[in-house]
C-alpha cells in the first residue's frame, strides 16, 4: 500500500554513508537535497558539508544539489561546496532529477539520490528510476507544511520498518 514511498535504504545521516563502497559498486553521480539532509533548514554549508563534498570529489563522484528552494538559498549553500545545482526543482516531479543526471553525465543505474523527505525526495527519485537513500532529518525545526508531512511519513516509515523485519 505504501511501497511506492519506501526508500531503498534508510540511514541515520548523509554523513555515515559508505561512499567509497558505493563507488566500488559503480555509482558515479550523487544528487543531494540540502535542508535537513546536509544542514539544518536555511543554514549555510558547515565544515562537515564542505569536508564531505571534498571527499566525494576526491573519490571521483559528480555531485548535484536539487532543491525546491529558490536560487538565492541554494547558491548561498553552494558557495563553499562548489557543485552543480538545480533550484526550484518542484520535487517530486521527475524533470529535475533527470536534469541533474544530464548535468552530471550519469544515468539512472549509476546515480543515487540522498534526501530527508519521503513524499518529495524519495518518491521523486523512485519515479525517476534513481536509487535513493532516506536520511533522518538533521534538525527538528521545520516549516509548517513539512511538519504536517512528517506525521504522514511516520506512518509510512512504520510500515517500511515492519516490512524490513518480516523480509
Amino acid at each position: 500500500m505504501f511501497d511506492m514511498f519506501f526508500p531503498d535504504r534508510y540511514v541515520a545521516s548523509a554523513y555515515v554513508i559508505d561512499y567509497e563502497q558505493l563507488y566500488e559498486k559503480g555509482f558515479r553521480g550523487l544528487i543531494f537535497d540540502i535542508d535537513n539532509t546536509l544542514v539544518p533548514h536555511g543554514a549555510p554549508a558547515d565544515n562537515r558539508a564542505v569536508n564531505l563534498f571534498g571527499r566525494l570529489k576526491e573519490i571521483g563522484y559528480r555531485c548535484c544539489l536539487i532543491s525546491n528552494n529558490q536560487e538565492p538559498r541554494v547558491k548561498m549553500f553552494n558557495e563553499k561546496i562548489k557543485v552543480d545545482y538545480v533550484y526550484n526543482a518542484h520535487k517530486p516531479s521527475t524533470k529535475n532529477y533527470k536534469k541533474a543526471m544530464e548535468i552530471m553525465g550519469t544515468y539512472t543505474d549509476n546515480t543515487l539520490f540522498i534526501g530527508d523527505q519521503l513524499f518529495t525526495d524519495v518518491w521523486g527519485a523512485k519515479r525517476a528510476g534513481i536509487g535513493n537513500i532516506l536520511v533522518k532529518p538533521i534538525h527538528p525545526r521545520e516549516e509548517v507544511q513539512i511538519v504536517l508531512k512528517r506525521y504522514l511519513e511516520r506512518i509510512v516509515l512504520h510500515f517500511y520498518l515492519k516490512s524490513r523485519k518480516e523480509g
